[in-house]
């Protein structure tokens, strides 16, 4: 419904435990906010790669989840407009630099038949971080 907005544009960064990964700012897709129980899938593909759902997690609200635990997290909303950030890991150190991600997120709706959710993908730039050597 609202596919356009799932990626925030400004929440692109690498990982800040400092493993290599990055997170990026996602939003709900629905105009209504649901349970972290209804959120079947946060799939990411990052420069063509699908990115294994075992290396993600997804936080809201300063907790973090990981795609095992949500079916049963009935006590924590994911509200709309409401950013939430998606980590992921990778095998080496991501390059500053413009990268292609792109997002899917599925939800399960009450009175759907069929998996609401939505699609995006965006050509993000991955600044050179304070920390980071050049």
């Amino acid at each position: 419904m609202f596919e356009k907005y799932i990626i925030c544009e400004a929440g692109f960064r690498t990982r800040r435990d400092g493993r290599p990964g990055g997170e990026l700012d996602v939003r709900m897709p629905y105009y209504r906010g649901l349970f972290l129980s209804m959120v079947e899938a946060v799939d990411l593909v990052l420069d063509d790669r699908p990115v294994p759902r075992e290396h993600t997690t997804l936080t809201v609200h300063g907790t973090t989840y990981t795609f095992d635990e949500l079916p049963h997290v009935t006590d924590d909303r994911w509200e709309m407009g409401e950013r939430a950030v998606l980590a992921f890991e990778t095998d080496e150190p991501l390059t500053p630099g413009e990268h292609d991600v792109a997002v899917s997120i599925r939800l399960r709706i009450s009175y759907m038949p069929v998996p609401g959710g939505g699609h995006t993908r965006e050509r993000l730039l991955l600044a050179l971080g304070a920390g980071d050597a050049a």
